[in-house]
């Protein structure tokens, strides 16, 4: 009896203690709760600058109408108030302030302060109003997708605003009311302030300029071709950090079309990023990069640079044959180096170089070059690509990788992949943000350039530099050359497929493109999608990063480079 007696005066103990100890503060909040009633004192969203200090994403004011039920004292006359200063019908505001069920009601959301300023006037019972921001974007449609939005209720939905939503949104705070168990207000009661924690602000890598003239630039190709989209993004190929990124057509951020969810999710997209597609021509880039780099190394497989290209358009590999785009005329399949085979982008001498290297050292450089992985820049729904599973790839899908087919990558994947082999070899992960800092400017956060891996050598990015500021000189991107700026880069016409056939007359038109040459800080990858009329990368998309580059010259008052005779 006695240890049934201790066991019972223990349980009962434990219980004393759970509840005065363990759930104390849940408890005081359930009776602080049961004799208040709290009025949202909403947190101000952080804002979002350019890597200038340009306002992006800012805050005008605004406020939000609340009511209790219970505490208002004649509904009729209420109603009759309220609708005409906040606007709504007479009927359906009695109708909420009738219903007791219901401890809080919200009347109207972002409203005018001029609406608060009346209804202060009017001193109704139970009738309340808080701040309640709306979110503004003072240049409209400008780096729309990459910026995003927020919901209704100010939360961060997508782009930046989502992904940073956590530093962004703050800690909303309260008014306490002392009120009786109904919700009426005691007399002579005092309201306790919560206070609100602001979120931070954001600066980005984003030069508000650069975005504004690479948006112009692919405005006119968009609108002069008919084309599906045209997409851009700028990096400084030193550290990644992206200056611009283009999807057009855009939309408005100040006049969301929410109520066609469609349309929406189509255009709020961040292609440059979520999405995938055949590189083509542009991507042998990476296949020469990979070559030069092992014949430094001394493997005997590789083509060394000094290797003459067969003069046959064509190649025979595992049963199928593989042509050039171009045909004999002008000399160009006369035998060639692999400076020319860049110029006139022949298929061919990429197939052989591609095969020479072999699939195991060929996929080891794709690898290193971040291809089938993310490249980890600070962005939601970044996609992967897609990569053949090395253990399946045939010496034709060899062939097709090393001249652009058979692959498929994001516009950012193959942008780091092109700033890595022409910057020394150094791989970064590409960074939207530069710092997060509080409204006293204190800065809490620092996004410092991270080096992910190294892919070719400095020789290697030197000699191939060379070769692409050749291509941009003598060869297919001519329409790119700013005379005393050494611009290098290389065009790409890829066909597109639907329904896993060549959609015909369908063309995905490119160009990558970069200078000062031997020391590259700024790069552009300009994609244009389904062009009418012509659709070659090298007379759509190639005038696009000059105009772009050209534009940054006259922005930034660039000097003259010295170009090498």
């Amino acid at each position: 009896m006695l240890l049934v007696i201790a066991f019972i005066f223990c349980l009962f103990l434990g219980r004393f203690f759970y509840i005065q100890v363990v759930w104390k503060d849940k408890l005081h909040y359930l009776a602080l709760d049961q004799w208040t009633r709290e009025i949202p004192v909403h947190a101000g969203r952080g804002n979002i600058y350019d890597t200038n200090g340009e306002l992006l994403a800012g805050n005008t004011a605004a406020y939000s109408v609340y009511a209790r039920a219970n505490a208002v004292e004649d509904a009729e006359s209420a109603s009759a108030v309220l609708s005409g200063i906040l606007g709504l019908e007479r009927e359906i505001l009695k109708e909420k302030l009738s219903d007791k069920s219901k401890s809080e009601i919200v009347l109207l959301r972002k409203t005018a302060k001029e609406t608060v300023e009346a209804l202060a006037g009017q001193n109704i019972r139970g009738v309340y109003y808080a701040r309640d921001d709306v979110r503004v974007y003072p240049y409209g449609a400008l780096a729309c997708q990459l910026l995003g939005f927020t919901s209704f209720d100010g939360s961060g939905t997508t782009g930046l605003e989502g992904y940073y939503n956590g530093f962004l949104a703050g800690k909303d705070g309260e008014i306490l009311y002392e009120t009786d168990l109904v919700g009426v207000d005691l007399e002579n009661a005092v309201a306790a302030f919560l206070p609100a924690e602001d979120g931070l602000h954001v600066k980005l890598t984003v030069d508000f300029r650069i975005q504004s003239l690479a948006e112009q630039v692919m405005g006119k190709v968009l609108s002069e071709t008919q084309a599906k989209a045209a997409r851009a993004i700028v990096l400084d190929p030193s550290d990644f950090s992206v200056l611009a990124m283009v999807n057009l057509p855009s939309y408005d951020l100040n006049e969301i079309p929410r109520d066609d969810i469609q349309k929406l999710n189509a255009l709020s997209r961040n292609s440059l990023v979520s999405d995938i597609y055949e590189p083509g021509s542009t991507f042998k880039i990476v296949t020469a990069a990979a070559n030069i780099e092992e014949g430094l190394k001394g493997n005997a497989s590789a083509l060394p640079l000094n290797h003459v290209f067969s003069s046959s358009r064509t190649r025979m590999v595992d049963g199928t044959t593989i042509k050039c785009w171009s045909d004999h005329q002008n000399g160009k399949h006369s035998n060639q180096t692999l400076a020319e085979a860049l110029n006139n982008s022949c298929n061919p001498c990429f197939v052989d170089l591609a095969l020479a290297l072999g699939k195991e050292t060929f996929y080891e450089y794709l690898k290193a070059f971040q291809f089938g992985k993310a490249t980890g820049i600070d962005f939601s729904g970044e996609s992967i690509g897609m990569l053949l599973p090395e253990s399946i790839v045939r010496d034709c899908d060899l062939a097709r990788i090393g001249f652009g087919q058979t692959i498929a990558v994001s516009p950012l994947q193959l942008a780091c992949a092109v700033a890595s082999a022409v910057n020394g070899g150094y791989y970064y992960a590409p960074r939207l943000v530069k710092e997060i800092f509080s409204q006293d400017g204190r800065v809490k956060e620092n996004t410092e350039t991270k080096l992910l891996h190294r892919t070719v050598s400095e020789e290697t990015s030197g000699i191939l530099s060379s070769m692409l500021e050749g291509v941009v000189r003598d060869g297919s991107g001519k329409k790119a050359y700013i005379e005393g700026y050494r611009v290098a880069g290389k065009t790409g016409t890829a066909q597109k497929y639907e329904n896993g056939r060549i959609a015909q007359g369908k063309y995905v038109s490119s160009f990558v493109g970069y200078f000062p040459a031997n020391a590259p800080k700024y790069l552009a990858l300009i994609i244009v999608d389904e062009p009418q009329g012509s659709y070659y990368g090298s007379t759509v998309a190639a005038p696009c990063a000059k105009d772009i580059f050209q534009g940054i010259i006259d922005m930034m008052k660039l000097p003259k480079t010295e170009v090498e005779p």
